[in-house]
């Protein structure tokens, strides 16, 4: 009888989660367990789903050293958010201070792209919301990266945009041999020289028209911009079939705020690493 309770009480430690950690080493969702903001809440359901009741710009957030040391990301191709509700107002993603990914209100999840980026010394990982909020999030996992990419310039300069002077176009004969997939990779480094700016933005739109890219629709905010980190250096946007037939149309125009661009690529999936 004593070894009977004895299996009983083992067998529900193991069905509550107790006895081990489902999770591997890709799966981040259990790491979050705290804020930046002391006023924030933090629970926790039965499977896992996050509740974070977030106030503005303050910040869910996990640390992911391993024996209180940063960790090297450089093998995974991107971290992934999934809500189980699309989310109220727009959102960020913020690592290590190093880069940010933002998100508009009403999506269901939000991915951060690492391939271009130093991602050899990470530390935490914060969800961000532009207001308070509640918001359920489901899992958040790490991507390994798989795909070798062709790099192939379609634009070189050294365009300062300063506060929105300064943009520059890209033919639309540069969009002749891209494929649905295909990226557009902007090689620059944010303009540090005024103190005063905190925040970097760039906006990519077909030429000669108010359109948006649909690649990075997810990431813009009212105005139509994507939010750079300070410390970022690359930024890339997955063109759909419908962005390239614009594109080869118009061309794309590029312009922002206090970013310095030199040069402009289209990456193409050259293959996958076994």
């Amino acid at each position: 009888m004593k070894n009977y309770f004895l299996f009983i009480t083992c067998t529900l430690l193991t069905g509550c989660g107790l006895g081990h950690n489902n999770e591997d080493d890709n799966v981040l969702t259990s790491k979050f367990n705290s804020t930046w903001n002391i006023h924030e809440g933090v629970d926790r359901a039965f499977d896992g789903t996050i509740t974070y009741h977030a106030l503005p710009w303050g910040g869910l957030v996990a640390s992911v050293k391993k024996q209180n040391m940063p960790v090297d990301w450089s093998g995974y191709e991107s971290i992934r958010f999934e809500f189980a509700e699309p989310t109220e107002v727009p959102t960020q993603i913020t690592i290590s201070d190093k880069i940010r990914t933002s998100g508009k209100a009403g999506i269901t999840s939000l991915t951060c792209y690492f391939d271009g980026q130093d991602m050899r010394s990470i530390d935490e990982v914060a969800l961000q919301a532009v207001d308070t909020s509640t918001l359920l999030v489901k899992s958040v996992y790490l991507t390994p990266g798989t795909s070798v990419w062709e790099s192939t310039p379609i634009w070189t300069g050294n365009c300062s945009f300063g506060n929105w002077a300064n943009g520059f176009v890209v033919k639309p004969e540069q969009f002749t041999s891209a494929l649905e997939g295909d990226k557009l990779e902007f090689i620059f480094k944010t303009d540090t020289s005024d103190p005063s700016v905190t925040y970097w933005l760039f906006k990519t739109i077909i030429n000669t028209t108010d359109t948006t890219l649909e690649g990075n629709d997810n990431e813009l905010n009212q105005w139509g911009c994507v939010m750079m980190g300070k410390a970022s250096t690359v930024y890339r946007i997955i063109l759909t079939a419908n962005d390239i037939k614009k594109l080869r149309e118009k061309g794309l125009f590029v312009n922002g705020y206090y970013n310095i661009v030199t040069q402009v690529n289209l990456l193409r999936r050259d293959y996958v690493a076994q």
